[in-house]
């Protein structure tokens, strides 16, 4: 298996719709396995293609977005 190195800067520059589970892992520094999971109970959205699952790219980084942080006040 290759090894993806990507960071949530690289995502939020790429012009692609969509992402890999191992994009999203390497971007959060998780194992594959931790997004298949998040995927599976709902918490990161996913698309499937035929038998392929892929993310969504700006859904997926609005997850991360900083707008709200919790806790503050």
């Amino acid at each position: 298996m290759r090894t993806v190195t990507v960071t949530l800067d690289d995502l939020r520059a790429s012009r692609s719709a969509v992402i890999t589970r191992a994009e999203a892992a390497a971007a959060l520094g998780v194992d594959p396995r931790t997004i298949t999971a998040s995927i599976d109970n709902g918490t990161i959205p996913s698309v499937r293609l035929g038998r392929r699952v892929v993310i969504p790219r700006e859904k997926f980084l609005r997850l991360f977005d900083d707008t709200e942080v919790v806790g503050a006040s």
